[in-house]
């Protein structure tokens, strides 16, 4: 349980300002953080490089957290207006007891993003194959490490069997694999794809087909800033509903084209191949609204995981009015 978390983000929240979105050249900027930078969220550049925040009056300014906890403590402290992680962060907070509550509303994926790639090829890779051998999952309270364990438990994995390696920072776990610490490590796109195409590791399953559907990441704001910024919130799900569909719908090399100005160093067969993956994982929702049974089942997960001394509220936590809204004005 992510205590200090929770306690840090109560006492923000009585003694910050409230964050607010600025304006420049007649447009609402709104400050973004999001968990990492990946392919993963390909929606949510599409509506900057194809122009659909503009045409909703929106700028955004991004800005990467590196882990769902430092995401909630930049919307907490109101360095972002809007974070972008797994809702597990807004739960940790919610159980904390803060009164300004961060508040879900919009989900943009509906699986785990993240490919798990071994040293070695496996063409008859099994879940059961990995008793005894270390893996990189992510840190511990995080969802992709919870989804990890929830997947190994599935299969029939005791405690003994079980061999996450949670002491090393996200951002930092690939170049913990390449320097040879596990045999596994799980990546999101396009760096999984890059290190089977350079031969430093093998895709051997993808994490969110086992997973199953989960709110995985989502749009999250402080329920102050919702009340005073709504119609902005309804705007900003629109641009990005927009991009939705066209990440689904277009030709991968045409959305990896939109993509190629946030990903300067990686190649457009890298950017297709990652947009191929996502699709064939079924990673994007449709509608941005959060469903309960999802919801219920991530506490499941982080229960599972030991994380979770109490349920969180749905109805608390999440706020669908802004998404169905906007859906309803495409």
């Amino acid at each position: 349980m992510k205590k200090p978390l929770a306690i840090a983000g109560a006492a923000l929240l009585a003694l910050l300002p409230l964050s607010a979105c600025g304006e420049k050249d007649g447009k609402t900027v709104l400050n973004i953080n999001e968990v990492t930078h990946s392919v993963f969220y390909a929606p949510m550049y599409l509506a900057d490089s194809l122009g659909y925040f503009g045409e909703e009056g929106i700028e955004i300014k991004l800005t990467n957290g590196g882990g769902a906890d430092n995401v909630m403590a930049a919307v907490l402290s109101g360095d972002a207006d809007i974070g972008f992680c797994g809702p597990e962060a807004a739960i940790y907070v919610q159980l904390g007891g803060a009164a300004d509550l961060p508040t879900v509303f919009g989900q943009l994926t509906k699986r785990d993003g993240s490919f798990l790639v071994g040293r070695e090829e496996e063409p008859d890779f099994t879940w059961e194959s990995l008793k005894g051998k270390e893996i990189l999952a992510g840190r511990r309270g995080g969802v992709p490490a919870m989804t990890f364990e929830y997947i190994l438990r599935e299969h029939g994995f005791e405690d003994n069997d079980i061999r996450l390696n949670f002491d090393v920072e996200f951002n930092l776990m690939t170049a913990a694999f390449e320097e040879g610490t596990a045999q596994y490590c799980t990546m999101f796109e396009p760096t999984a794809s890059e290190y089977q195409a350079a031969g430093k590791g093998y895709i051997v399953a993808a994490v969110g087909t086992a997973g199953g559907e989960v709110p995985y990441t989502s749009f999250i704001a402080k329920r102050s800033w919702l009340d005073k910024n709504g119609e902005t919130a309804k705007k900003f799900l629109r641009a990005i509903l927009k991009a939705i569909k066209y990440a689904q719908e277009e030709a991968p090399e045409k959305v990896a084209e939109g993509l190629a100005e946030q990903f300067p160093s990686t190649s457009k067969e890298s950017l297709t191949t990652s947009i191929k993956s996502y699709r064939s994982i079924d990673a994007w929702v449709k509608d941005m609204q959060m469903t309960k049974a999802s919801f219920d089942r991530l506490q499941d997960i982080i229960e599972l995981a030991g994380e979770l001394p109490s349920r969180a509220d749905f109805g608390k936590l999440t706020d669908n009015s802004f998404a169905k809204e906007a859906m309803a004005t495409l």
